[in-house]
């Protein structure tokens, strides 16, 4: 292959080494110089172009592309057309990809001209996905050296699509005093979506309290009806190879494969069989839809090649898959010279009180003021800055109730469609230089500023405590305080949910504050709820 300089009459057959634009023609780079091109060079005045001649023993570089895609082909891969030496392999059907790496590097170790790209290993893919591309770097190649290409190829098969095969799951989760309805019903859709991207059909969610005689009870239960998968949700993340959910696995007959995978998020993933069957407990970040080392594993077992505990252990490089936001930022290592963190107050305001039976629950008057003017007066009172209100029912009449307070509101327009649209619009409105937020309704009177400055002074990001929680008995309440690397999660959260799911997905980045102070359990929804409050005054 040599690179010339040519007039357009002597350039037939050669290649155009460059792009090319001249009086209104535009040629592209690799087109190859025919008698009607030459004509139209002629025509626009081009006198000398640069091109490329190919020598005896070249290959040109769409059809090398071509011929090495050839014979990389493999079952579950399909190719398509060359162009601008350029070839590129397809999922058939969706998928992992299996990669010899060491295969891959013999082909790419022949020609420095004859490159091949793909995903990294166990890659999960769809239908119509890249699953590798060939590139012909130069206009050329030696013949000689696609063919030893091709062999290699032809003979490593480097690659492979394992595609995901039916399978059936069942589901089963636990419960702890305070776990919340809605919270288990995301964590079955965001299962029963994650299964169907891999082929596999939630048969059943059960549900049972968190001990082991009845979790164990459960996966019995489970085994009897059968499933190709069984899923396990602890309401409390296993800690321990000893605690309740891989003790309810072995009472119920299973083996324990192996606890904690080298995967961030998915650390807390424990996997066992039974009867031959996996049983998978899954970390807190299962009940999230976002990317975690429960895919991984998951995917595995759909595509026929379950992963032993060795293959777990060497998942350690890119087993970081995001930046948490459990983990400390590091922002939030430092916080600014001479103040205090700034912690605001989100304020949700913005409810129908629906099951009130018509009065706005949040204007009903407690001890003489309206009950959200309690809820705002305690922050205020608080080192909680700013204050936001969100409004969104009868605006104007909160917005009274809080005259002379020091707060900021903002509306919400779509407060119909749920209590996540208010949770994003607060949110939103925060100043950029916040580190948190502690999010608060406005039907809980009996929320004080010593028990709000508590709740405060217990966040501490730079030791993982970036979600703060007050608790009586036991039992978690509100307000909860959120770090500020939950924000962009929160925003994402859609319908009548608030963000109680994202303490069960990041267990390690809660601190509970035992309160002792039944204030924290006490909201008003009925008017039951308000009477008995009543009944409560001094």
């Amino acid at each position: 292959m040599r690179f010339l300089t040519l007039s357009p009459e002597a350039a037939e057959g050669a290649i155009l080494a460059h792009r090319l634009v001249a009086d209104g023609l535009v040629m592209a780079k690799g087109e190859r110089l025919d008698r009607a091109r030459i004509e139209r060079l002629r025509q626009a005045g081009v006198r000398e172009i640069v091109a490329v001649l190919l020598e005896p023993g070249d290959t040109h570089e769409d059809e090398a592309a071509e011929r090495l895609a050839r014979a990389l082909l493999s079952e579950g891969l399909v190719t398509d057309r060359p162009g601008t030496g350029r070839c590129s392999l397809y999922a058939s059907a969706a998928g992992l990809l299996l990669v010899d790496r060491e295969g891959v590097d013999a082909v790419n170790a022949v020609h420095e001209g004859i490159t091949l790209a793909t995903p990294l290993p166990f890659a999960a893919l769809a239908a119509g996905d890249m699953a590798a591309t060939i590139k012909i770097v130069p206009f050329a190649v030696p013949s000689s050296a696609l063919a030893r290409a091709e062999a290699v190829a032809a003979e490593r098969k480097p690659l492979r699509l394992a595609p995901f095969r039916p399978f059936s799951a069942r589901l089963i989760q636990t419960i702890l005093p305070g776990t919340a309805e809605k919270v288990l019903e995301k964590t079955t859709a965001v299962t029963r979506e994650r299964l169907a991207a891999m082929g596999g059909r939630l048969l059943a969610d059960d549900r049972c309290p968190h001990e082991v005689d009845a979790v164990a009870a459960s996966i019995a239960a489970a085994a009897a009806e059968g499933f190709d998968m069984l899923l396990v949700v602890g309401a409390s993340a296993t800690a321990d190879r000893g605690d309740v959910v891989p003790s309810a696995i072995l009472r119920a007959g299973g083996k324990i494969l192996r606890f904690g995978m080298p995967v961030d998020p998915g650390n807390l993933l424990l996997i066992a069989e039974l009867a031959g069957r996996p049983v998978l407990a899954l970390p807190g970040s299962a009940r999230s839809p976002k990317e975690s080392g429960v895919d991984i594993v998951m995917r595995r077992y759909a595509a026929g090649i379950p992963p032993s505990p060795e293959d777990i252990a060497r998942m350690g490089v890119g087993g970081l898959l995001s930046e948490i936001p459990s983990r400390p930022q590091p922002r939030q290592l430092r916080p600014r010279p001479g103040q205090e963190r700034r912690i605001a107050a989100l304020v949700l305001a913005a409810g129908r009180s629906t099951r009130m039976g018509g009065e706005n629950k949040l204007l009903l008057e407690v001890g003489g003021k309206a009950m959200v003017r309690r809820v705002v007066e305690a922050l205020a009172a608080s080192p909680a800055r700013p204050i936001v209100v969100v409004t969104g029912h009868e605006r104007e009449r909160i917005e009274a109730a809080l005259v002379g307070l020091p707060v900021t509101f903002v509306h919400n327009p779509a407060y119909c469609e749920g209590l996540s649209t208010s949770l994003r619009a607060g949110i939103e409105a925060l100043p950029e230089d916040c580190d948190g937020t502690l999010v608060c309704l406005g039907d809980m009177p009996r929320l004080t500023a010593p028990l709000i400055e508590r709740l405060l002074g217990a966040f501490a990001p730079e030791r993982g405590q970036s979600i703060v929680v007050p608790t009586c008995g036991g039992r978690r309440g509100n307000p909860v305080l959120f770090g500020r690397a939950f924000f962009d999660e929160m925003k994402r959260i859609a319908g009548d949910v608030g963000a109680r799911h994202i303490l069960l997905a990041y267990p390690e980045a809660v601190v509970e504050v035992e309160t002792g102070d039944p204030a924290v359990l006490v909201d008003v929804d009925t008017p039951e709820a308000f009477a008995q409050l009543r009944e409560q005054e001094p």
